[in-house]
This record gives C-alpha cells, sequence and structure tokens, in this order.
C-alpha cells in the first residue's frame, strides 16, 4: 500500500487529486495539507511514502518546501504538481531534489503513472523536461543569462515580471524587503539590466511568465 499526502492550497483540486488517486487499490490518501507548514505538519507526524504538492502554496512553497523536505526526509519521493508549464520551472524542481513534475494539466491522465513511479524510486519526467534537462546541462550562462541566477534570484525575477512590487514579493517569500532588494540588485547584476521593464521584457521574451 502507498501512503499518500495531497497538498494544494484549493480543497476542490485536493478532493479532485484524492478521487483519483483513492481509485487505485493498492493507493490510500494519509493526509491532505493546503499550505507548506501544514505539509510538514503532516510529514512528521504520520507515514508517507509519496508526496503529491502543488507549487504555490500559503508559507514556504515551490523550490523552498521542495528543499526543506528533502533536507529533512531525504528518501521521500516529492511529485510536483503545478500550474506552470515545464520550462518556467520543472528543471530547477527536479533539481532541488523532486522525482517529478506534473503539470494539472495532464494530472488526470498520468498522476496515477507518476506517482506510481516515484514510490518505486524512479524519476518521472516527460520527454520535454528530460529534454530541457539535458539542455541546462550543456547550458552555457554567458548565452542563457537567467540560468547563471540562483533559484532564489530566479523566484525573484519572475515576480518582478508578473508585476508584484519588492513588497510584495517579501510577504509571498515571507522575508524582507531589504532581502528581497538585495536579490534583484544581484540578478540585475548578472543580467546586465538596470530596472524591473528590463526583467520584465526578458522574462516575457523568453517564456518564464505567462
Amino acid at each position: 500500500m502507498t501512503r499518500i499526502a495531497i497538498a494544494d492550497d484549493h480543497v476542490l483540486v485536493r478532493r479532485g487529486l484524492a478521487e483519483l488517486l483513492r481509485e487505485m487499490d493498492d493507493f490510500r490518501v494519509v493526509g491532505e495539507a493546503s499550505s507548506g507548514d501544514e505539509l510538514l505538519r503532516l510529514l512528521r507526524e504520520d507515514r508517507v511514502d509519496v508526496i503529491v504538492m502543488d507549487m504555490n502554496m500559503p508559507g514556504p512553497s515551490g523550490l523552498d518546501l521542495v528543499k526543506s523536505i528533502r533536507a529533512e526526509f531525504p528518501r521521500l519521493p516529492i511529485l510536483v504538481l503545478s500550474a506552470h508549464p515545464e520550462d518556467q520551472y520543472a528543471v530547477r524542481v527536479v533539481r532541488a531534489g523532486a522525482m517529478g513534475y506534473l503539470t494539472k494539466e495532464s494530472a488526470e491522465a498520468d498522476l496515477v503513472v507518476a506517482v506510481r513511479r516515484v514510490a518505486s524510486g524512479k524519476r518521472y519526467l516527460t520527454q520535454t523536461l528530460a529534454a530541457s534537462l539535458l539542455d541546462a546541462l550543456d547550458t552555457n550562462p554567458d548565452e542563457d543569462p537567467h540560468a547563471a541566477l540562483s533559484d532564489r534570484e530566479y523566484q525573484v525575477l519572475r515576480l518582478i515580471a508578473s508585476g508584484m512590487t519588492v513588497g510584495g514579493i517579501a510577504e509571498h517569500l515571507s522575508l524582507s524587503v531589504k532581502t528581497v532588494s538585495t536579490y534583484r540588485s544581484r540578478l540585475l547584476q548578472k543580467m546586465g539590466m538596470s530596472n524591473n521593464s528590463e526583467i520584465t521584457r526578458y522574462a516575457l521574451e523568453n517564456g518564464l511568465v505567462e
């Protein structure tokens, strides 16, 4: 029996995922969480074999949450389910320690296969993601400036490009305004830019935001 924890801040999404998984005789949904903090508490209180988690939730989320789980539960497989297209976050999520990445558009068709694969200790990679990972290994940061950014700098870039202010980003990431401003300064320097307009234009031209 594969014991599964589901984390998503939308209750209808959680219910839909749980219904899909409960149709399988060898799956058992042992808990649900609506935030990163709730998920961490659940993992500390109950035995879980696989996590199915959204990228964006209140509290620690996305890359930070994946890294926190990997640090505390290094053998626990994580399957990230996200509304973001693969080319925006998937490579970084897998590098952070997730065993697979699935878009919500394909969840109904592929979720069961993905959970079974990561539960067996194997990665779940679509052909697109596998190709992106290979490309990332060959990426020259001088040719692809955002590839040289740290995960946090990349998060800040995408949030700036989506129209968020430094204060809004600080609240979203649970950081101080000063810290976010430092990340912004670093990414501007690394990418040879001078303002948010250039960041936004670059992100749109390179498909880093919808």
